[in-house]
């Protein structure tokens, strides 16, 4: 006899099934060192390396655009990978929920304030991104009461436009690249307009919702 119990020695005995989604005990478990929260670490760690190197040698020099290119690429890897892991191996904490945007933002925000300081970018565009990054942060916390506007596929599109026009202006492109990345930031700045409208309508949408259903359940209680 060994004093365990039947149930705990059979869980003891099984090992986990690689690639299996963890369960509900996992979610109380999930502490602040896990995979997800290193990789927005990681993120975060990367914007000072990468500041320093997009503007060494006085921010033309090929070679340490191409260094802080890779920097941006890993940043913007990071970014997909930590939010898909948290969410499938319920690896969410509050850490998480505050660090993931403002690494988000923090990387593009430098990359855009950056490129607009060294003349490559129209100061407009970074204006325009920025302003409307942090016109969304306020509205979320606007509706926050009344529910979460998740992420729709402009949306994403969005993110995919804009770290691929920036990665190419962090790159020193000459001729038809050059040219290209031009029409690819203009594809996503026309994204990220278009998107920030209908998260606005989204928004009010909802408050107005959470708005009626909340004098309906007053009336209910008289």
């Amino acid at each position: 006899m060994t004093g365990v119990p039947a149930s705990a020695a059979g869980e003891a005995g099984r090992r986990p099934v690689p690639g299996a989604k963890l369960g509900a005990a996992a979610v109380n478990q999930a502490s602040l060192w896990n995979i997800a929260n290193i990789l927005t670490m990681i993120r975060l760690v990367l914007v000072p390396g990468f500041v320093f190197l997009l503007l060494a040698e006085g921010g033309y020099d090929p070679a340490w655009r191409a260094w802080a290119w890779a920097a941006f690429a890993v940043a913007m890897i990071t970014d997909i990978f930590d939010g898909h892991l948290a969410r499938t191996y319920n690896l969410v904490t509050d850490f998480g929920k505050i660090a993931d945007p403002i690494a988000d933002k923090a990387i593009m925000g430098s990359a855009l304030i950056c490129l607009s300081w060294l003349g490559d970018l129209p100061w407009w565009v970074t204006g325009v991104i920025l302003g409307r990054e942090l016109g969304i942060t306020l509205l979320r916390f606007w509706v926050i009461r009344y529910g979460v506007i998740p992420a729709s596929r402009g949306g994403k599109l969005k993110t995919l436009a804009q770290g691929t026009a920036v990665g190419m202006y962090v790159l020193a492109l000459t001729g038809a690249l050059a040219t290209m990345r031009f029409w690819v930031m203009a594809i996503a700045v026309v994204l990220t307009v278009v998107t920030g409208l209908d998260y606005i309508r989204q928004a009010v949408v909802l408050r107005r919702q959470g708005l009626a259903a909340e004098r309906a359940a007053e009336r209910a209680a008289r």
